[in-house]
């Protein structure tokens, strides 16, 4: 199983990144797809999850509002649209992918089979 995470960089407070996630080696449209992202110094947190097909989507209360997760089954890929970013969003961010989860296990990455690599966000102020 390869999860391959893109799309990481700069960007100015309150602007807009786009970060993607493709999955190969599992049955994608029954894994829940989340992000996870880490802050220099800080522990691994929640952003955003998304169940299987047709799925709901579930988020941290510090992105409700401002990202939007979503997926493409048939491109076996998980997408998260970040718009007006603050600083503290400034992390590695991480996908990550699990037999369908319910939704009170969603925010725990012990919960999750399969990591990708991460891709490093940086919020300039």
């Amino acid at each position: 199983v390869q999860l391959q995470a893109s799309g990481g960089g700069l960007v100015q407070a309150g602007g807009s990144l786009g970060l993607s996630c493709a999955a190969s080696g599992v049955t994608f449209r029954t894994y829940t797809m989340a992000w996870f992202r880490q802050a220099p110094g800080k522990e691994r947190e929640f952003v955003t999850a998304i169940r299987r097909s047709g799925g709901s989507t579930h988020y941290a209360e510090s992105v409700k509002g401002r990202f939007t997760i979503s997926r493409d089954n048939a491109k076996n890929t998980v997408y998260l649209q970040m718009n007006s970013l603050k600083p503290e969003d400034t992390a590695v961010y991480y996908c990550a992918a699990a037999p369908d989860l319910i939704v009170s296990r969603l925010a725990g990455e012990q919960n999750y089979n399969y990591w990708g690599q991460g891709t490093l966000v940086t919020v300039s102020s």
